[in-house]
């Protein structure tokens, strides 16, 4: 594949940021031509060299490039500022991000601050560990030390003593991990501030408390009153001759900028609450490549498993890279628009961690003896790894010689690599991510392998082992709500909306894998009983109904009840699914690869979930990968006890390791059950640690995630940047696991068929639209999604109960009785800046009269409840009653606009429309229109559009077209009046938590 940059220079130019690509030392010269970012965002080929033009005072050293965000109108260059090697795979290093630096593009002068304040943090950080402060410019010679030992050797925490925060003074450590930053201090940045949107943002004193900087240090380093996002604890300038200083003050910066002005200040008529939301958004991004979850190789596709490998291909990396775990595709398109592939950088999120392992046989009779090089106290101990330049293989030196095992004399090197590839496809966080989304794709789909290769990697000599598993939440479309300790399952959809997004997931799995055994470890009791029922019974549909590729191929099923089997601790008994399941992982079997060539391939996965596809998950998957590892090494004649030898205690660490960092990116804090994966056994102490993570899933679950959730949608391109506006307005972030448009458009044709009797009554346009939950009101305490349809002879109004996918009720409103149409501002809440947008809060009331026997509103009065198959009973669907409505002129439907982005309307104009007011205007012209070309209209009365009373016309007198007329429904000073305190109050404490 073409070679990749693995080093560049970021340095600011008058016309736009410059990226020159760097060879490492001793690599020969770059290749790559540099390239330009304009302030503008676009990405172009720079044909003149310009490190040496006096404009360019400071340039940044670069691991690589994350992408290129864009928060509104402005631009954001996200590159690599720290890495560590993590493994080696064929020769090729595999590196972990440990740091990265956002650079804004908004001018010159605020890109070269963030690269100066950058440069001195890494320049601090190499002070702090010892280093000079010249070997800065050839900081990045990991690719000079090709073996794998040098880099699992635990670089050395930076004393407290030496680093002091640039802002408060103090000193401390400032290395972080996502568990502490991301997850669980979230609070220190600012989530219980006193005023979190207020024009006057935090006072000095506050910020400083919260673990922010003074609004000093933000007019110094803010691109144009925009916080920048280069290293927290390092904004503001710092005199590079004593970088432990505090910063300095910038007479020349102006200060902080309100939130209503900071669009202008942008040059931009983006939504303000966004922008305002601008420094946490930088901020949050920032935290979440820089938490040790993302993992890159320039030379090894990490997408792919190892016989899937492309290594003579010309094709950049970045077109070869598997689209379902690259992570920065989207924020990567401005680089392949421009054809600057050579700087696209593709990451995954997971795990990627190996370990080096002798076997060494004491006699040719006997098992083999397992050198364990991390192994438990008092049993050998690690000390240093180096590579072996006689033959090539690791040496493990140890200084305990009073318990080392007899010296053997012959043995064998081994390196199992375990690489965890984290989907994009329904990608989130724990409660705000569950089940499936219509396109099949499930929550945490986490595709695990793992490699048992020699030390050298040398085919002709050795075999190279790869095993496979899945792990994903389970296919059904289901919801838990995150306030409660043991959440109920709420299931969504009819069995057929089920059953066509469960058969899909699993014939991408066939597709993928081949042959599927799932492995359901729910309970089959108490709250995950109703889920568990539904997985099993849809997998018995699928297999009756042509199985998972519809040509027979069957879903192997099994629902082992984890808890109930390993009550009292007793998790070896899971050694009981491993005999069930054995037939199957032997005929699947592993991949081998000998002589480069894949001689043998796995012909399915064992796919395996649990609620939360963590805890229950890690520990089956450990078992079967801890046999299938036994049963490889057995094939070459090495013998090892994984299970009861404590010298193998390195294998129960590399996939606890691997279950942590799936745990936090998933649900905020490390696995439950760490301490049997890593010890084989069970004990109080670990139930204690299990007790206090749950209770700090619990805090992320109500409070950490809804944030977090909206960046993770926003940066895998799954939704635009008005989900900040949203979350501001509801302090949650959406789930977007199903298309809105289609399951409105099916909304509409369901109800057309439910309630349009006469077939020659044609449907002429359909919408969904926002109503209160009571007829003859304005504004109700929630609001539903209701459908309204136009006939040539009436309208219908109908609610759904959008669970079961059935129509509850339903009226229909003749067209001859349409006495008015009133559309206007419709504002039914003050809380947030977008539920008082006038411009976007649009509705409109129609005007009925319910003459005696004529209007009904017909209900079903079969039970709705969801059945234990989340759908309703066969029965429910064809019986209705009818009620009579008042007798009683001035009857009324109040209506509001949904963002026209996810509304379904069935006429042409409507579709086009750009915004809510135009939605509401042509639903109403084409209701008046349609009213007014009926034939037959009978006696109407003149009533006045949004008063109660009018005259009549009599009888024989001409008829009045119905009118559109424009007034306020609810205007913003009347919304203002009715908001109660309480409301107010509500808000406003959950706007202080949850920010």
């Amino acid at each position: 594949m073409p070679g990749l940059v693995r080093k560049l220079l970021i340095f600011a130019a008058v016309d736009g940021l410059v990226l020159q690509p760097a060879p490492p030392r001793n690599h020969l010269p770059a290749t790559q031509q540099a390239i330009k970012i304009d302030y503008k965002g676009n990405v172009g080929p720079l044909l003149k060299d310009r490190r040496d033009e006096d404009t360019t005072p400071a340039s940044l050293e670069a691991h690589g490039i994350i992408g290129l965000l864009q928060v509104t109108t402005s631009y954001f260059l996200i590159s690599i500022l720290g890495r560590e090697q993590v493994a080696q795979i064929r020769g090729k290093p595999v590196y972990k991000v440990t740091n990265v630096a956002l650079i804004p593009l908004s001018s010159q002068s605020d890109a070269d601050k963030a690269i100066v304040t950058a440069r001195e943090h890494v320049l601090r950080h190499r002070q702090a560990q010892g280093l000079d402060e010249d070997s800065y410019d050839s900081e990045s010679d990991e690719d000079d030390a090709p073996s794998v030992t040098d880099s699992l050797e635990e670089e050395p925490p930076a004393p407290p003593s030496q680093v002091k925060d640039p802002v408060t003074g103090q000193q401390g450590n400032r290395r972080t991990s996502v568990a502490e930053d991301v997850m669980q201090r979230k609070g220190v940045y600012g989530r219980f501030a006193d005023r979190w949107f207020s024009k006057k943002g935090w006072n000095a004193d506050q910020r400083r408390t919260q673990g922010m900087r003074s609004d000093e240090d933000l007019g110094k380093t803010m691109p144009k009153n925009v916080e920048s996002s280069v290293p927290d604890e390092d904004q503001g300038h710092v005199n590079p001759s004593k970088p432990d200083a505090l910063p300095v003050e910038d007479s020349d910066v102006a200060g902080p900028v309100s939130p209503e002005e900071i669009p202008k200040a942008l040059g931009g008529d983006k939504d303000s609450t966004t922008v305002a939301l601008l420094p946490k958004i930088v901020r949050t991004t920032k935290m979440y490549f820089a938490s040790g979850n993302f993992f890159f190789s320039y030379d090894y596709d990490l997408s792919h498993a190892i016989d899937q490998q492309q290594p003579s291909s010309s094709v950049p990396l970045s077109k070869q890279f598997d689209s379902l775990f690259f992570w920065n595709r989207h924020i990567t398109t401005s680089f392949t628009d421009a054809g600057q592939h050579s700087f696209v950088l593709p990451v995954i999120q997971g795990f990627v961690g190996q370990r080096p392992f002798s076997i060494k046989v004491v006699d040719t009779k006997s098992n083999s003896v397992v050198i364990d090089p991390d192994s438990t106290p008092n049993d050998m101990e690690l000390q240093s790894m180096h590579k072996n330049n006689s033959t090539d293989s690791f040496a493990i030196m140890d200084t305990t010689a009073e318990t080392q095992p007899p010296q053997p004399s012959n043995g064998k090197d081994f390196l199992l690599t375990l690489i965890s590839r984290r989907s994009v496809k329904r990608a989130g966080l724990r409660y705000l991510r569950r089940g499936v989304d219509d396109e099949g794709s499930t929550a945490n789909g986490v595709e695990t392998e793992q490699i048992l290769s020699s030390s050298t990697w040398n085919t002709t000599q050795d075999k190279i082992f790869s095993f496979t598993q899945f792990r994903g939440s389970i296919p059904l479309f289901f919801s838990q709500s995150p306030y409660s300790l043991k959440p109920q399952v709420n299931t969504w959809g009819s069995t057929e909306t089920n059953a066509k997004a469960f058969r899909r997931h699993f014939a991408d799995l066939s597709a993928r894998y081949g042959s599927i055994y799932a492995a359901s470890l729910v309970d089959k009791n108490g709250t995950e009983a109703k889920i568990g029922e539904l997985y099993e019974r849809h997998a018995k549909i699928l297999n009756e109904n042509g199985g998972m590729d519809g040509k027979g191929r069957q879903l192997d099923f099994q629902w082992f009840d984890f808890h109930h089997v390993c009550r009292g601790m007793r998790f070896e008994n899971v050694s009981l699914l491993m005999d069930s399941i054995g037939s199957f992982l032997k005929s699947t079997s592993w991949t081998e690869i000998s002589n480069d060539q894949a001689t043998q391939k796995q012909t399915g996965v064992l796919r395996t979930n649990c609620m939360d596809c963590l805890d229950r998950t890690n520990v089956v998957q450990s078992a079967c990968a801890r046999t299938t590892l036994e049963a490889q090494l057995s094939a070459g004649s090495y013998s090892i006890d994984l299970q009861n030898d404590p010298s193998t205690s390195w294998f129960n660490t590399l996939w606890a390791d691997n279950g942590d960092a799936i745990s936090k990116q998933y649900a905020g804090t490390a696995a439950l059950k760490g301490d049997f994966t890593r010890t084989r056994k069970r004990q109080i102490t670990g139930a204690l640690t299990d007790f206090g993570l749950t209770l700090s899933r619990y805090y992320n679950n109500i409070v950490n995630d809804y944030f977090t959730q909206a960046v993770i949608d926003w940066l895998l391109g799954r939704a635009t940047d008005s989900i900040f506006a949203e979350f501001e307005a509801d302090m949650k972030s959406a789930d977007y696991f199903v298309d809105v448009r289609k399951v409105r458009q099916a909304a509409i044709d369901r109800a057309t068929n439910r309630v349009v009797e006469d077939k020659n009554e044609d449907l002429i346009a359909g919408w969904t639209l926002s109503v209160p939950t009571s007829a003859d009101h304005l504004k109700t305490a929630t609001f539903e999604e209701g459908v309204l349809l136009l006939t040539e002879k009436a309208l219908y109004f109908c609610r759904l109960d959008w669970g079961t996918e059935k129509v509850r009720e339903f009226e229909r409103i003749e067209l001859e009785n349409l006495e008015g149409i009133v559309r206007g501002v419709y504002i039914t809440s003050t809380l947030a800046t977008r539920h008082m947008d006038e411009q976007r809060n649009v509705g409109f009331v129609i005007r009925y009269r319910a003459e005696p026997g004529g209007g009904l509103v017909r209900r079903n009065t079969r039970s709705l409840s969801s059945g234990k198959d989340g759908a309703p009973s066969e029965d429910q669907s064809s019986s209705t009653s009818k009620s009579k409505t008042p007798q009683a002129t001035g009857r009324f439907l109040a209506f509001k606009a949904l963002p026209p982005r996810t509304s379904v309307p069935a006429s042409g104009e409507v579709a086009e429309a750009d915004n809510e007011g135009e939605v509401v205007k042509g639903i109403c012209e084409e209701i008046a229109k349609v009213a007014n070309n009926t034939k037959t209209r009978g006696q109407v009365k003149t009533s006045v559009p949004g008063t109660e009373q009018g005259g009549e016309i009599g009888d024989g007198a001409q008829e009045r077209r119905l009118e559109v007329d424009e007034k306020d429904i609810i205007s913003l000073s009347d919304a203002k009046r009715s908001t109660g305190y309480v409301e107010t109050l509500a808000y406003s404490m959950k706007k202080l938590v949850w920010g």
